[in-house]
This record gives C-alpha cells, sequence and structure tokens, in this order.
C-alpha cells in the first residue's frame, strides 16, 4: 500500500511535460472545469483524486485557481489514511504559476509547503510552514510546478502536428529542486472508458526507476485527441504490483468532448 501512496502524492505530474514557449498559448481550459479520477491499486479501488478550475485574484493579478484533492478510500482509508491537497495559481494568459501549495497527510507522514515563484528574478521562495522555514531559491525560465504543467501541455500541444516518437521536456520546480520532466508522443490510439470508446493520444512520461516504479518506462497516459485535451487513463508497473487511475466524472469543458459511436 506504501506504493500506492506514493503515487497519489505525484498523481497530478503524470500528465505533464511540453517544450516551453514565449507565445501566449490559446487556454485548453475555463472556470469550473473539474475532474474526478478513479485510482486503482491492483483489483482494489485505492482512492479519487479531483481538479478544480476556478478564478481568482492573487497580488493584485487575475489567475486561475486550480485546487486538487487526492483521498484514501476503501479499506486503504482503513488502514492508512491519505488527505492531500494540492494547488496552484495561475497566469490568466501565460499559464505560468504564480504559487503552488502542497499540504499532505500520508499516514501521519505530513507536509505543508507554498512555493512562490518570481519569474523576473528567476526565483523560488520555499515556505516550509511545519519546520517554520523560508528559503530562495533560483528557478529555470519558463518553470512550471507539478499541477501548472499539466494545464501549460493542454493549452501549448498542437494535436494537428504531433508525430509518433516526438520527444519533449519542460522545466519544472519539485521539492526545492529543478529538473527536466521528459515525455515521449507513442501515438494516436482509441481507448475504451465509462463514457464510451474516445480518440486518444497516447505518452511516455519517463520516470526514475528503483522505489517507486519498476523501470524508467513504467508509465503511459492517453489523452483525449481533441481540443480538450484532458486525461483519459493512466497506467503505471511500480516496483510491486500495478496502478491504473481512469477519468471517472468530468464537468465544465471548454470544448465539445467527443466520442466514438458504436
Amino acid at each position: 500500500m506504501k506504493k500506492t501512496i506514493l503515487i497519489l502524492s505525484t498523481i497530478f505530474i503524470f500528465t505533464t511535460s511540453f517544450t516551453s514557449t514565449t507565445t501566449p498559448p490559446e487556454i485548453a481550459f475555463k472556470k469550473g472545469e473539474w475532474f474526478r479520477f478513479r485510482i486503482h491499486y491492483g483489483v482494489f479501488n485505492a482512492s479519487y483524486a479531483t481538479l478544480h478550475v476556478k478564478e481568482g485574484r492573487l497580488d493584485g493579478k487575475e489567475v486561475y485557481h486550480i485546487k486538487g484533492r487526492g483521498k484514501s478510500t476503501g479499506l486503504l482509508h482503513l488502514f492508512f489514511k491519505v488527505d492531500d491537497r494540492y494547488e496552484t495559481y495561475i497566469d490568466r494568459t501565460t499559464v505560468k504559476p504564480y504559487r503552488f501549495i502542497r499540504d499532505i497527510d500520508e499516514g501521519g507522514h505530513t507536509k505543508d509547503i507554498q512555493i512562490d515563484f518570481n519569474h523576473v528574478a528567476g526565483t523560488a521562495v520555499i515556505n516550509d510552514k511545519k519546520r517554520n522555514k523560508v528559503e530562495t531559491m533560483n528557478i529555470e525560465p519558463s518553470t512550471q510546478d507539478m499541477m501548472s504543467a499539466f494545464y501549460h501541455l493542454r493549452s501549448i500541444v498542437d494535436i494537428t502536428t504531433l508525430k509518433e516518437g516526438d520527444e519533449f521536456k519542460l522545466p519544472m520546480f519539485f521539492d526545492k529542486e529543478n529538473f527536466d520532466f521528459k515525455l515521449k508522443f507513442l501515438g494516436r490510439d482509441t481507448i475504451r472508458t465509462k463514457f464510451g470508446k474516445i480518440p486518444a493520444l497516447e505518452f511516455r512520461p519517463y520516470v526514475q526507476s528503483g522505489r517507486v516504479f519498476k523501470e524508467e518506462e513504467s508509465l503511459t497516459v492517453w489523452i483525449s485527441d481533441d481540443e480538450n485535451k484532458i486525461p483519459l487513463k493512466i497506467k503505471a508497473k511500480l516496483a510491486v504490483g500495478s496502478l491504473t487511475a481512469d477519468l471517472d466524472a468530468f464537468k465544465g469543458l471548454k470544448y465539445q468532448f467527443k466520442t466514438i459511436a458504436k
């Protein structure tokens, strides 16, 4: 079950990463968009995770305030309670993050961290509220956090020009570390979901093998092949067992959701 908890902590990073750009993106989402994912560990229903887009203001700037929650259910909740909250405040035009919040409780292991990004100065101020410690670190240009990157991808990728084998990377900052998150486009597919058959784009995010994942290519992500570019399914081969996350419910999409007639 411990591996399941580690996946819950990073569920929002799985569908991220494309090349950065200086051109304002065509926003692929809008206020009110909401997703719920059902996460399975083997035959067990382990948890649910949600993402919700709202509008707000931060330090005088108009932003999208996006909230993510992950909570354990069933037997997992009885033996290993999980309650994770993630938030990002992103620019409504550029989709760059201004603030990222990670407030988690995973079986008694807790973190409460707020990161404020200054893209002009190229810095991130990390406020570790649990340890009452504040520090400043340098960041790369066009850096994203683990949630904003998902919305950056959806707005930047041009589904009409994607070719099988295309590889991309995105500068990210997480847990006081700068790194390049890499992604490969595997091709187009059609997958079965509770909503019917859906045209999908299949991607391979590269992950670190060892403690959580079985190997570097252990993760596969399917995203809808339309202008919404929403995550439909995630499969992960873990060091022990496997995990699947499926889109379980949604509302407030900006564009029409396409399915294939039976």
